[in-house]
């Protein structure tokens, strides 16, 4: 129970039963605990050296335990304090590094002409992947659109694990329709258990891999993204990348904090999907741009169209514009 604070579990199963008993010897306490002296006075030895027992004035009656309000508090502070120095210490070795890498990134030679690589077939693309995975020093940024994610999607685990344990920072942006994808979902929040950072939101604009702000890997054909993709590690291209990425990153939501409504009722999908209607998008292509089936897209756009008293898709979006729900620069 208090591992976390330094105590064993012998050491804590002493101090619980001192405070149960604080009138026992030590006869009863080797008694009531099962132990022999030996085992009972190494607990006692780390229970002093962690100030939680009181030594008698006089060696004739045991140690008594010090108040878990005292004791245990006065553990938790130390403890609160050696996290909070450690992540300061992160901080500061990624600061360092960043700067190392942006001194090193400005010392390189400038090539001319943007630096783009095409990668052919899922198979290059995947075995790409694994290599950028491998490769990655201290962050990786990554859009998965596509709503609910298929099993050879969620197989790279292992290498996000191992990315994570190499002290690589890992943000990805989801659909929000994942939330309602358990093996997604579950894949998410298992990341995120292991230091990642997960958000959603209702749309993105593109697959993307974003690898140490030096090069990112994108599809060709959303519609497609295992057919050909571009490997770009052009400065002025990659800062173009970083900052959508940025942008989209801010405006997501975190993996678990509950979805905002504004005061209409309305979700950041709802309102997503008012722009795609007044853009004129299909019940169809509503659902690939959020990730869902074209039933749930279609429920979606009737509840919407029913709601602003709409009999076409662009009355829709100009309703929504005139009652405020969308600004007229949403619609493009």
């Amino acid at each position: 129970m208090f591992e976390a604070l330094g105590l064993s579990n012998l050491a804590e199963s002493v101090y619980l039963t001192m405070l149960e008993f604080p009138e026992a010897g030590l006869e009863e306490l080797c008694r009531v605990l099962r132990l022999d002296r030996e085992r009972l006075q190494e607990a006692l030895d780390d229970l002093a050296r962690m100030s939680l027992l009181n030594a008698p004035p006089s060696g004739a009656r045991p140690p008594r335990p010090v108040s878990p309000e005292v004791g245990l508090a006065m553990l938790l502070a130390r403890r609160h304090a050696e996290v909070a120095r450690h992540q300061q210490e992160i901080e500061e070795s990624r600061a360092a590094l960043e700067a190392l890498l942006a001194k090193h990134a400005a010392s390189r030679p400038r090539s001319p002409e943007p630096e783009v690589r095409r990668v052919e077939g899922i198979a290059a693309i995947r075995a790409r992947l694994h290599e950028l995975a491998g490769s990655c020093v201290w962050e990786t940024c990554s859009f998965v659109p596509g709503g609910a994610q298929a099993a050879a999607g969620l197989n790279c685990g292992a290498l996000d694990a191992e990315a994570i344990a190499r002290g690589v920072r890992l943000r990805t942006v989801y659909l929000d329709s994942v939330r309602n994808h358990q093996p997604t979902l579950e894949y998410a929040h298992w990341l995120t258990e292991l230091g990642g950072e997960v958000r959603t939101t209702p749309t993105l604009p593109m697959r993307l891999l974003i690898v140490d702000r030096r090069l990112a890997l994108v599809p060709v054909d959303n519609d497609d993204s295992s057919a050909l993709a571009l490997e770009i590690s052009s400065s002025g291209l990659l800062s173009g990348l970083v900052a959508l990425f940025n942008s989209t990153w801010k405006n997501a939501v975190p993996l678990g904090s509950v979805r905002w409504r504004d005061d209409e009722g309305l979700s950041a999908q709802q309102r997503q999907v008012l722009q795609l209607l007044g853009e004129g998008y299909t019940d169809e292509m509503i659902a690939r741009q959020l990730g869902v089936s074209v039933r749930t897209a279609r429920r979606i756009a009737s509840n919407l169209l029913s709601r602003l008293d709409a009999h076409s898709r662009f009355q829709a979006g100009a309703r929504a514009v005139a009652r405020g729900w969308i600004a007229a620069d949403d619609l493009r």
